[in-house]
């Protein structure tokens, strides 16, 4: 009964996987036809215009300082984000690493603690042995 509802849990998670995916490159889609639609004017020339080459070429020149742009702009985004993923991980470890250590700490005054009333009893108990002899001795 256990593995059927496993199996019916991992079925479901699989089904929203998929449309989260199905959503995201649909998402993706939307942004690729926006840009190309907003872009193409760029691209071609005016309509009823005959075809000039400093306009194509000037075009052109803009499209790739556009795509050149958004790589700098993206590459340097991407650098960024990859030197804070690194940092959050060092310091992931570090707390980590930060986690065992006090874990180490509390065992070892546990221990101390531990060890520390086992002696204090031990002393109590030593004490009220010679308490009841002395008073033994006093009364005989």
């Amino acid at each position: 009964m256990n593995a059927t509802n496993r199996t019916e849990q991992i079925e479901s998670t699989e089904d929203v996987v998929d449309s989260n995916l199905a959503a995201v490159s649909e998402v993706e889609a939307g942004i690729r036809d926006f840009v190309r639609n907003d872009i193409a004017y760029l691209r071609r020339p005016p309509a009823g215009a005959a075809e000039t080459v400093p306009l194509d070429a000037s075009a052109e020149a803009t499209v790739n300082n556009v795509n050149s742009l958004i790589q700098r702009v993206a590459g340097t985004s991407l650098a960024e984000i990859e030197k804070l993923i690194s940092e959050l991980e060092s310091l992931r470890d570090l707390l980590h690493a930060e986690g065992q250590r006090v874990q180490r700490e509390i065992s070892g005054y546990a221990q101390l603690s531990q060890a520390a009333m086992k002696s204090t009893r031990m002393i109590a108990d030593n004490v009220t042995q010679w308490k009841r002899a002395a008073d033994g001795l006093r009364n005989s």
